[in-house]
C-alpha cells in the first residue's frame, strides 16, 4: 500500500512545476530593464496610441506582482478591409481573429484571459463621465508581471496580430488593475484541486488493485 503514495509525490511535483511557470520569481523590474524596454519601444514605434510617460510610470511602480489588463472595445459596425489581404471583413470577425492569435502569444508569456464579455445594454449607472460611446466587448487579461507585458508588447510576432486589432477596432481603452476580491477560482486553486482529484482517484485505483490480488 505504501507504493500507492507515489501519485501524491507526482501531483506535488507537477503543481510545483506549474507554479514555477505561472508565478513571477524575478521580482520587480530594475531601472536598467525599464530603460532598455522604453528605448526598444521608442525604436520600434511600439504603439502610437500609448503614452510613453504613462507606460514608464507604470513600469517604475512595479511591485513584482501579477496584474489584470482591463479592456473596453468598440468594434467597427460594418466591414473593413483586412489589413493583410484587403478583403472586406466584418469588424467583429477581425477582432475574434486578433483575440485568438493574441491569446496564444499571451499564454507563452505566462498570462491568460480571465474573462471576456459582450455588452448587452447601455450605461445604467453613470455620472461625470462621457456619454456611452457604444462599447461592444469588455475583457480582462491576466499578466504574470509587468516585465512579461513589455516582453509580449515587443515580441515581433505581435505586430502582425496588432494590425488586426487596429483594423477591427473603432475605439478602445485599456488600463491595468489588481484583483481586490473575487469569487472566481484562480488557476493556483483549481489546478491544485484538479491535481489532487486525479491523485486521489489514482491512489484509490492503486489500493483497489492491491486488495484485489
Amino acid at each position: 500500500m505504501v507504493g500507492a503514495w507515489w501519485v501524491w509525490l507526482v501531483a506535488a511535483g507537477l503543481y510545483a512545476l506549474f507554479r514555477c511557470g505561472y508565478d513571477n520569481w524575478r521580482g520587480p523590474l530594475t531601472p536598467a530593464e525599464i530603460d532598455a524596454f522604453m528605448a526598444e519601444a521608442a525604436h520600434t514605434r511600439l504603439n502610437d496610441h500609448s503614452d510613453p510617460a504613462v507606460v514608464r510610470a507604470f513600469l517604475e511602480a512595479d511591485d513584482g506582482k501579477e496584474f489584470v489588463m482591463s479592456n473596453l472595445v468598440r468594434v467597427h459596425p460594418g466591414e473593413v478591409a483586412h489589413p493583410l489581404t484587403g478583403v472586406p471583413t466584418p469588424g467583429m470577425l477581425l477582432l475574434q481573429a486578433y483575440a485568438r492569435r493574441f491569446v496564444s502569444l499571451l499564454l507563452r508569456h505566462g498570462g491568460h484571459p480571465l474573462i471576456a464579455m459582450r455588452k448587452v445594454g447601455g450605461y445604467v449607472d453613470a455620472w461625470n463621465t462621457a456619454p456611452d460611446p457604444g462599447w461592444h466587448v469588455v475583457s480582462a487579461m491576466r499578466y504574470r508581471s509587468r516585465r512579461d507585458l513589455m516582453a509580449l508588447a515587443l515580441n515581433p510576432a505581435l505586430r502582425e496580430v496588432h494590425l488586426l486589432k487596429t483594423a477591427s477596432t473603432e475605439a478602445t481603452f485599456s488600463f491595468p488593475a489588481q484583483v481586490m476580491f473575487s469569487f472566481a477560482l484562480r488557476p493556483r486553486v483549481w489546478v491544485a484541486l484538479l491535481l489532487a482529484l486525479m491523485a486521489a482517484l489514482l491512489h484509490l485505483a492503486s489500493l483497489l488493485l492491491l486488495l484485489a490480488r
